[in-house]
């Protein structure tokens, strides 16, 4: 797996994982459920990136073989 995959990944987790602690906690103030919504959008932003960048590859490995 690639490193910046690995961070697109633990930034996913991160954002939910905090998004999950301000449902389930009382009296939580706003602005975590913001950082948690901003966090995951940051991480699906990345991997998107990532994937539109790498989604010829296997063409490329394909004709490489022949």
């Amino acid at each position: 797996m690639n490193n910046s995959q690995i961070i697109n990944t633990a930034l996913i987790v991160v954002g939910g994982a905090l998004l999950i602690y301000t449902i389930s906690v009382e009296n939580v103030s706003p602005y975590f459920k913001i950082i948690g919504l901003i966090i995951i959008m940051l991480g699906l932003y990345r991997a998107t990136n990532y994937w539109v960048a790498t989604k010829d590859d296997h063409e490329n490995e394909n004709e490489n073989k022949e």
